[in-house]
């Protein structure tokens, strides 16, 4: 599945995007942020990310920004289950992406693709306490927070960490908010 938005390509990683999937995410700022990406984060990591398998229905993208003619790998999305069994979307962008709402885009065009064409109701995902922007991000797409602060395993920073746990509703989500 491909997803494009303005600025933005979203599409499966492929084996040849380690490089590029490496250098992108290999900063401990992103890594530290996420709960399953080791820290250091290393090309053999990204060749054994891009070899998991995929799943019509937990679907996975690298962002891919327009920059002139090129397309340049600036970070990743996507949703799987969490320990409930429930779907959850995860994300990262490379520092020198951050502050521009490239994340509010992808994930907007993320969550309204997946609404559409698998019919969610529902999603949740969680952000770090030590990391508002991410919450920032997830209530301009219309989640709401539940109210739960979980404490999550983060592989970078070998330690459990406090997450505010949140969660999209179709007939909760405003059109205009997930169109970023």
């Amino acid at each position: 599945m491909f997803v494009r938005t303005r600025r933005l390509t979203l599409r499966p990683g492929w084996r040849e995007d380690a490089p590029a999937l490496a250098a992108a995410i290999a900063h401990e700022t992103v890594v530290r942020m996420l709960s399953r990406a080791p820290w250091p984060y290393r090309l053999d990591d990204a060749e054994a990310f891009l070899a998991l398998p995929s799943r019509i229905d937990e679907p996975t993208f690298l962002i891919f920004e327009h920059v002139g003619g090129d397309a340049v790998l600036v970070g990743g999305i996507g949703i799987h289950r969490d320990e409930a069994g429930e779907r959850e979307v995860g994300y990262w962008l490379t520092p020198a992406a951050w502050g521009r709402g490239l994340m509010t885009e992808a994930a907007g065009a993320v969550v309204t693709t997946l609404a559409e064409s698998l019919r969610l109701t529902r999603l949740v995902s969680g952000h770090y306490l030590d990391n508002p922007a991410s919450g920032r991000v997830l209530t301009k797409l219309g989640f709401v927070a539940t109210g739960e602060v979980r404490t999550r395993q983060s592989v970078a920073r070998g330690a459990e960490v406090g997450c505010v746990m949140m969660e999209w509703r179709a007939a909760a989500a405003e059109a205009p908010a997930i169109a970023a």
